[in-house]
């Protein structure tokens, strides 16, 4: 298995139509071969601004290299640049 998550801290005066299409978006990604489980959700905690949460697991590193090459991640990536900045944790995930 193979883990990614990001969290996406939105950048303050982005209005909330445009980050619930940014989530969205996001859970749109999730529908892609190789993806296990996809998950995109706003945080409740709001001290820090506005954070989006994906928590996605693939079933390999291939999977995930095939999904992070895809038009629509691309997309999706440069869309979030614009209105966002994030932090990511790619892990491989043993099975047990």
């Amino acid at each position: 298995m193979f883990r990614h998550v990001v969290l996406f801290r939105v950048r303050d005066g982005v209005g909330t139509d445009d980050v619930d299409a940014a989530a969205k978006t996001l859970r749109e990604l999730g529908r892609h071969v190789g993806v296990v489980s996809w998950a995109v959700e706003l945080s409740l905690d709001g001290r820090k601004g506005t954070i989006l949460a994906q928590d996605a697991t693939f079933a390999d590193a291939k999977a995930f290299g095939e999904w992070r090459s895809s038009d629509a991640h691309r997309e999706a990536a440069a869309h979030m640049a614009q209105i966002s900045d994030w932090w990511i944790a790619d892990w491989e995930q043993p099975t047990t």
